[in-house]
């Protein structure tokens, strides 16, 4: 029986607990709706009449209607409007204000114009004919103006223009927040700039900081460059300008184009990164490599990370690999103006009727002589040319001729094994049509050819020849014949008894192993074989009187 008593006890103040807490949440839910029913929704604010020299109502023929006449002067909050006449439509609390409006808010908005239609509810002015709108410097003109006064936003849609004082911009449709002074512009915008005009689709202009985000096809024109550009920043004041999605800087025949561009109007240079194009239409040539500089001011321009430099004057187009491409111009913008191409390190070219491998290379155009440096080899179909320095004369962006100074080393393969070989202290190598049809060897001439049977074009022997002069003469991009100069000594090997010693001369080396194979070849180095190397020598070429006037036959 007790034990019944307790659990019925226990029971009974649970019970009581559990009311008590549905009794606290239902005082609590009554005192939020009472909260509620107290706090009434905010009222829209009425526009004021402050002022007119006459005011009419007419509650038969207009009811709800005020008609106001003579400087009438008239607020909402904490914007004040002006007009010659006026009606007000108590019902829809907005306003038709005629004839010399003026809208006035603080002392930094001035917004003027023939009509206004004005709605007390959305806050949203809209303005006819004349407009003006006159924020702090900058004035927006149009002939339709729309001004949101809950986002502080005024636009225009039937073209307009937007004046600061820097720039003047004008478009079809437009848009400009007094409070963060922000303009967005489209179709047929126009920058204008007293350096440069800015033409686009769609245009963000910062009236503050004078920045143009531009977010459209659009072009930067100015005296002497022009610009390209999808997307990017420029920056009116600096004329500094950051550029995406395949930007192109043109200046004086010359087009930058990168994945960015970064570039100074003021300083004269540009910078390009990524998939970078400098392309020269006048000289038709280009630089490309992953980063490029370019000074429009001083001509000079650097390119780097897979720099290659294209010279496609020719048709069949050199291609020129190095770790950095540099070029120089000399006395700018005078009558005895030249260029420099300096490329280094690890230079490799290729062009389908010549290749070429050295350290360093430097091209001019005050002589069109391009000079390579530190182990150069030079490749011409079956031809290997070698020296210490080879120094290439061009003429219409063509070999003219080239010069092999100290340990010349001219190889020719005839297969595996059989080599033509010519070496001495210095060689001339000269070009008609852009093959090598002769080639003169000068200072301790040593040479290995194998004559041709001319019915079957079979060797008949190995000729070892050793002279002072030697002038060879090629045919069909191979050695055809030779003639020296002065005395020489010569021997005659059958094919089948050429002694083992005679098959390469002291200097014979073939270098098949670091030939470019093709232009993607270029950017693959590969180095001489430990031993290989060329050990310079301190001797310069020997010129002799009775040589010197030895001229090629053409």
């Amino acid at each position: 029986m007790q034990k019944k008593k307790t659990k019925n006890s226990f029971l009974n103040r649970h019970r009581f607990l559990f009311t008590g807490i549905l009794c606290l949440f239902g005082i609590c839910l009554l005192s939020a709706q009472d909260k509620t029913t107290q706090e009434e929704p905010k009222k829209k604010t009425r526009v004021d009449l402050l002022y007119a020299d006459e005011a009419q109502a007419d509650k038969l023929q207009r009811p709800g209607v005020q008609v106001l006449i003579g400087s009438v002067k008239l607020r909402h909050d904490s914007m004040y409007m002006y007009c010659d006449s006026a009606l007000i439509y108590e019902k829809t609390n907005s306003v038709e204000a005629f004839d010399n409006v003026r809208m006035e808010q603080g002392d930094t908005l001035f917004i003027y114009g023939d009509y206004l239609y004005y709605d007390g509810m959305s806050q949203l002015a809209m303005l006819r004919g004349n407009v003006r709108m006159i924020n702090r410097n900058t004035v927006l003109t149009t002939d339709s103006l729309n001004y949101d006064r809950l986002y502080n936003l005024g636009y225009y849609f039937e073209g307009g223009t937007l004046t600061d004082e820097d720039n003047v911009l004008t478009s079809e449709w437009g848009e400009y927040s007094p409070a963060t002074k922000l303009s967005v512009f489209n179709y047929d915008v126009k920058l204008v700039n007293p350096q440069f005009v800015l033409t686009s689709d769609t245009l963000r202009y910062s009236t503050e900081s004078k920045i143009a985000t531009i977010l459209g096809p659009s072009d930067i024109v100015s005296d002497e460059n022009h610009i390209y550009s999808e997307r990017g920043i420029y920056n009116t004041t600096t004329e500094q300008a950051e550029l995406l999605d395949r930007s192109v800087l043109t200046n004086d025949g010359k087009k930058l184009t990168g994945d960015s561009l970064f570039y100074d109007r003021v300083q004269g240079y540009g910078e390009a990164f990524d998939n970078v194009q400098m392309n020269d239409t006048v000289n038709k040539n280009m630089l490309t490599g992953d980063y490029c500089f370019y000074n429009e001011l001083t001509g000079s321009a650097v390119a780097t990370q897979r720099a290659v430099a294209i010279d496609y004057s020719q048709g069949d187009s050199l291609f020129m690999h190095g770790d950095t491409l540099r070029l120089l111009t000399y006395n700018m913008n005078t009558d005895s103006m030249y260029r420099e191409m300096r490329v280094y390190h690890k230079v490799r070219a290729y062009r389908t009727d010549v290749q070429a491998v050295c350290d360093s290379l430097v091209y001019s155009s005050k002589d069109s002589c391009m000079t390579m440096y530190t182990d150069p080899v030079l490749w011409h179909g079956s031809q290997q040319l070698l020296g210490e320095k080879i120094v290439v004369y061009m003429n219409d962006s063509t070999i003219d001729w080239a010069h092999i100074i100290n340990q010349a080393l001219a190889v020719e393969q005839k297969d595996s094994i059989h080599y033509n070989q010519v070496s001495g202290k210095e060689m001339k190598a000269f070009f008609i049509d852009r093959d090598m049809r002769q080639v003169d060897v000068n200072g301790s001439v040593l040479v290995i050819f194998y004559p041709i049977d001319g019915k079957d074009s079979t060797m008949i022997g190995l000729n070892n020849a050793e002279g002072s002069f030697l002038r060879l003469y090629l045919k069909d991009r191979r050695m055809d014949k030779g003639l020296f100069i002065e005395r020489a000594t010569a021997t005659m090997y059958p094919m089948d008894q050429i002694p083992a010693e005679k098959y390469k001369l002291p200097s014979f080396v073939w270098f098949d192993y670091i030939r470019p194979l093709s232009k993607e070849d270029i950017f693959e180095w590969r180095g001489k074989r430990q031993g290989e190397q060329l050990q310079k020598s301190d001797r310069k070429p020997v010129v002799s009187p009775r040589n010197m006037n030895i001229k090629r036959n053409r």
